[in-house]
Formats: structure tokens, C-alpha cells, sequence
């Protein structure tokens, strides 16, 4: 298992806050005019994951590097502000032991905002696991609801069980998720919160969809074709890091994806999206992408500011851009220092 929070809470000093309310600190202001410079989170948020809410306000949340999952909020993609954490020490899971906050997905499901999260510890791929929380709101509180992946049991049985992603398509409802042990998905009951089982109690579907080189999933529905993101290489070596975000497509969301030549995503075939350069290092594990008020697409992921390196995994945005033979990329295969901002009325 790969570790995915560096706990620099004391180089970061941000204030911990219960999520009883909204309430803002600033974050930063990344933009000026009409374009704006990377990092969008100069903090680190390792493992962002955003979603829009019906007022148009983003919601970004992220790795606890701040204890207990930090909660952003932003009203152009650009500048966010820094409103608390979705849980508190009290509210905090506590089920299996001691365990790290990772990898929070974000979804509204029937009138509830649910977060998945991963549960893991350190240096025991076996103790990794997802849990599920729901709140009234997209600041909280949330209240956790406990396991909804065990790697250990032995319907499930997959090590690394992090790093989930949730995708509803032709009426069911999937949880995709793994960390460079496969990438499994099964099918959940409509609420969300657990998973679809038969009258013995099995899962009614699990399958792998990918090899042992990718975690971070993500699918994004473009056309006929599911566009399953991932990431490759190490995530958390500084500037050292050789992380990077790929993908594969399929013209079905359970596979089979593959890359341009046809090489399928269970033999590790794969088109890099987004690598490092010598201003970046370890993009990767973005969010589900956004869409702006004009229709044009972003994506957001962490990555490396390589002279300072110090600061963890900050936020970066870039738009995504499509090739006339239908592949994702951001311009230049690389993080943007300076781009045209997103469109959004308000």
C-alpha cells in the first residue's frame, strides 16, 4: 500500500472547525482578470474530489492531510475557501481500529449528500477499507454509517481496497475501486450505502476491470464511450514523485477498456493524460470531471509544485480537450502554470 497522507498539519495551520455551519476562512486567490495560475489549492488536499451543488457552489474535499477530510468551497473553480472538515474528532470513524481518512468520493443520492471514504493504515494493504457517511448537507455534519468494502471478507478479498469512485449508468448503481491490486467494481443498492447482494449474502456482481499498475479510478461518459481515468507511478515521493494520470476506453462502462492500440487496461494498457514536468511532479487522482456553464470540460488532481515540494500534494485545474479520434488530454500533456479561467455564471 501506498501512503497517501503526509500529515503536515503543523506547516499547514489551518484551524480545525466542526461543520455545524458553512463557515469560510480564506483559502487563496489563485486568478486574476480572466485567467488564473496553478496551484487553484496551494494547501496541501491530496486526492480531491468535488461536486457541484444545486446553488452552483463546488464542493472539493480531499486526504486528510488536514485531520478528518478538508471541505472546500468555490463558486468559479479557481478560489476556494477553506469551510471545515466533515468530520470532527468526536464524529470521526472509529470502527477497526486506528486508522487514515483517504481518498473521499462525494455524491448526492436520493436528497442526501453521501461521502465514501477510504479507512486504511499504513503498511497493511489488508487493513484498508471503504466506509460510507451521509449528510443534510455538503458541509455536514456527517454521520458515518461504517464499512461498505471490507478487504478482508471473502466476497470481496481484494488488498488495497481504496480509492472507490461511485457511477450510476442505465439505472444501477456501481462502486468502482482499487490500489495497484486491480481495479474491481460492484453493484450497490440504489441508496448508495451498501452493497447489492443476493439471498446468500454475495455480491450479485463483482468484476475486475484493471491491472495491477492503476489506482484512482475514475469514469467520465463522453459520446459512446466510458473514459476510465486512472494513476500510475509513485503518488507521494515530493518531487521525486513519478505519478501520472492515464487512461483507457470502452464503449461499455464494465469493459473492457483499453488504450489507442487496443491494448486492454487488465494487461496495464493505458494513454498518459497528464505527467510531471520541471514545474510539476506526480499529477494525478483527479476528480470526477467538472463542467463549466459554457460546456467546457475540467479536471482537477493534485500534484507536486517541484520548488516546493515541502507543501504536499497542492490542487491543480486545467481544462480537458478531446483529439478529433476521441482521447482526453489537458494541453501539452502537462499541469498549466497560467490558463483562461472556467466560464461559470453568477
Amino acid at each position: 500500500m501506498k501512503k497517501k497522507s503526509v500529515f503536515i498539519l503543523a506547516a499547514m495551520a489551518l484551524p480545525a472547525l466542526s461543520m455545524l455551519a458553512c463557515r469560510s476562512t480564506a483559502a487563496n486567490d489563485a486568478g486574476r482578470d480572466n485567467v488564473y495560475n496553478n496551484p487553484v489549492i496551494a494547501r496541501s488536499v491530496p486526492d480531491p474530489t468535488v461536486i457541484r451543488d444545486s446553488d452552483g457552489t463546488f464542493y472539493l474535499y480531499g486526504t486528510e492531510d488536514t485531520r478528518n477530510i478538508p471541505v472546500y468551497k468555490s463558486y468559479d473553480l479557481v478560489n476556494w475557501t477553506f469551510v471545515g472538515t466533515a468530520f470532527t474528532d468526536e464524529s470521526r470513524p472509529a470502527w477497526d481500529g486506528d486508522h487514515s481518512l483517504w481518498a473521499p468520493e462525494i455524491r448526492y443520492i436520493d436528497g442526501k449528500y453521501v461521502l465514501y471514504y477510504s479507512w486504511a493504515k499504513w503498511g497493511d494493504e489488508w487493513e484498508s477499507n471503504v466506509g460510507v457517511a451521509v449528510s443534510a448537507s455538503p458541509c455536514g455534519p456527517f454521520k458515518d454509517l461504517g464499512c461498505l468494502i471490507d478487504a478482508n471478507a471473502p466476497d470481496i478479498n481484494v488488498k488495497n481496497s481504496i480509492d472507490q469512485f461511485y457511477i450510476e449508468d442505465s439505472g444501477k448503481h456501481y462502486l468502482f475501486w482499487g490500489s495497484f491490486s486491480g481495479i474491481y467494481v460492484v453493484e450497490l443498492e440504489s441508496d448508495g450505502l451498501s452493497v447489492k447482494r443476493n439471498a446468500d449474502g454475495i455480491p450479485v456482481f463483482k468484476k475486475q476491470v484493471c491491472g495491477n499498475a492503476f489506482e484512482a479510478v475514475n469514469i467520465y461518459k463522453k459520446g459512446k464511450y466510458y473514459y476510465l481515468f486512472a494513476s500510475v507511478g509513485s503518488c507521494c515521493n515530493g518531487a521525486n514523485s513519478t505519478y501520472m494520470t492515464v487512461a483507457g476506453r470502452s464503449e461499455n462502462i464494465l469493459g473492457p477498456y483499453v488504450d489507442k492500440s487496443g491494448k486492454d487496461m487488465l494487461d496495464n494498457g493505458y494513454e498518459v493524460i497528464i505527467r510531471g514536468n520541471g514545474n510539476w511532479a506526480g499529477p494525478g487522482h483527479n476528480s470526477i470531471i467538472q463542467t463549466d456553464d459554457s460546456g467546457q470540460e475540467w479536471i482537477l488532481y493534485h500534484g507536486y509544485k517541484r520548488s516546493e515540494a515541502d507543501k504536499g500534494r497542492v490542487v491543480l485545474l486545467d481544462k480537458l480537450q478531446w483529439s478529433e479520434d476521441g482521447w482526453p488530454y489537458v494541453e501539452g500533456n502537462v499541469p498549466s502554470t497560467e490558463s483562461v479561467r472556467p466560464v461559470i455564471d453568477r
